[in-house]
């Protein structure tokens, strides 16, 4: 199932474009720097079936985008959500409005994506991104209806559900790692020659022993296959893997290099989700207290916003620890709250009362929105005072009193959760170790273990789906209960085994 999204492409009433330019300046004015960003409104369907496409108003045609529709329109009908705004990262910057919010919804969604606009900018996570990703999707679009066209839409439908089902095994950081192309090896490499130490007939085999000569040709012949595997070295990205040396058909290769374009153009916002979130959150606030807002607007402004930063027992809210992590960062080096002797006080009132006047927060978190993502953010900012100040604790459901308590109120533990489930996304490390498994053409992968087992079944049907795309047997290397494993599926049934961990 998919959808079509025959938008009406409503521009701003006249009402609504005068605030827009009146917020726009506000943003500048607080030294914002943003792309020249559209706005359109639309009704509540059209706003769901753009939040079904992840915010774009065309995408290939899949059931996933047509269940997630379903999805919006009958948590919209049951009153379980509203989306009031949604922003695309690209150049020019699209957001999208809601019909039916009131004026100071607007007002305060506006300078919420301006917020956005300029993480999006100016965030060094985001400085790959492809800035013309809406033209992309559109012709990611055109090329797999024209596959649909000629191989039929099960074929290709099912091909990309395989696709998605891996398109979280990619490498993150490689964007940002700039590698030297490496000389092919010719097709025929000479044998394997020791050079040995001149000396006479007669001493020869003294100074240059059978069982030496014979042990530097076979490390000679070790070296040679070692720089015959690929890769050479594990390779993180497993879906670039695939797409230079899985057996696949082109069009196949080609839907596959779709998905992972679009997975690597969405992994800065999920590398950013609190940074960004807490940002546009901080500048609407900023903007609508001290700019824009009027005195019969207050009220509702301040309900809207506290339910954005509301605290979640259970979960995290991003735009709560996001937005309490800016003000503290602003706070703190406006009063010269770091450094040495800062952190050396052990006096809780002197700390407390802290202020040197720097003035330096504006100049701090506008450095910081530049360099950091979600996961530095956390570990340079997250302090014990502010964890204990926020009242950011962890929380587990009690099933007797059937509400959720507070579990921990150790603030390393604490930090240290939430930096685990934010690094790597809270999935595993999946590497590609051979290509040419025991030399029989089959691949192996390795589960770097970071103290969280696996879920087998996820594991399995992950092989499952990497059998599809490799057409030999599939091998996982990792650890389980402490004890090391090989899972391996052929094709027909799937293996386990023990390894030396």
């Amino acid at each position: 199932m998919s959808i079509t999204v025959q938008s009406r492409r409503q521009t701003l009433t006249p009402e609504l474009a005068r605030l827009n330019r009146e917020i726009e300046q506000y943003a500048r004015g607080y030294g914002l720097d943003f792309y020249e960003t559209m706005f359109e409104v639309l009704d509540f369907e059209e706003m769901n079936m753009v939040a079904a496409y992840g915010g774009f108003p065309n995408r290939y045609p899949h059931w996933k985008f047509g269940m997630e529709y379903e999805r919006l329109n009958k948590s919209y009908a049951y009153g379980l959500h509203k989306i009031y705004e949604m922003v695309i990262n690209n150049d020019p910057c699209y957001a999208y409005l809601l019909e039916c919010n009131h004026v100071v919804d607007q007002k305060l969604v506006m300078a919420h994506v301006y917020g956005h606009c300029d993480f999006f900018k100016n965030n060094i996570w985001f400085s790959k991104t492809n800035r013309k990703m809406m033209d992309s999707m559109a012709n990611h679009a055109t090329k797999i209806r024209k596959y649909i066209d000629r191989y039929g839409l099960e074929k290709v439908e099912t091909f990309i559900d395989i696709c998605l089902c891996l398109d979280d095994l990619i490498d993150y950081h490689s964007v940002f790692i700039e590698r030297r192309p490496k000389h092919k090896q010719q097709a025929e490499e000479e044998p394997a020659i020791v050079k040995k130490i001149a000396a006479s007939e007669y001493m020869d085999e003294f100074i240059n022993p059978k069982e030496f000569i014979d042990q530097q040709k076979q490390r000679l012949e070790d070296e040679r296959q070692k720089r015959r595997r690929f890769p050479e070295e594990p390779q993180k990205d497993v879906l670039l893997f695939l797409l230079e040396n899985g057996p696949l058909e082109n069009w196949q290769r080609d839907v596959l290099w779709i998905i992972r374009e679009e997975a690597y153009y969405f992994a800065p916002q999920a590398q950013t989700k609190i940074m960004n979130e807490g940002w546009a959150t901080y500048w609407h606030a900023k903007i609508m207290t001290e700019r824009a807002l009027n005195d019969a607007e207050v009220i509702d402004f301040a309900d809207h916003h506290s339910g954005t930063v509301a605290a979640h027992p259970g979960q995290i809210n991003p735009y709560r620890l996001g937005f309490e992590l800016w003000k503290d960062i602003e706070d703190r080096w406006n009063k010269g709250k770091f450094g040495k002797d800062y952190d050396e006080c052990d006096d809780y009132g002197s700390k407390r009362e802290w202020d040197l006047g720097l003035g330096l927060g504006r100049e701090k978190i506008f450095e910081t929105r530049r360099v950091h993502n979600d996961i530095t953010f956390i570990d340079a900012f997250f302090t014990e005072e502010f964890c204990h100040e926020r009242r950011f604790f962890t929380y587990q459901f009690n099933p007797e009193r059937g509400v959720y308590e507070i579990a921990d109120r150790n603030w390393k533990s604490i930090k240290q959760k939430l930096l685990f489930s934010l690094t790597n996304f809270g999935q595993p490390l999946i590497y590609v170790i051979d290509g040419n498994f025991e030399n029989r053409g089959e691949l192996l992968l390795d589960h770097r273990h970071e103290g969280i087992d696996l879920r087998i079944d996820y594991a399995k049907d992950t092989l499952k789906s990497l059998y599809t795309l490799w057409s030999r047997p599939v091998h996982l290397r990792t650890i389980v209960e402490g004890k090391g494993k090989l899972l391996t599926y052929d094709g027909e049934k799937h293996l386990e085994r023990k390894t030396d961990g």
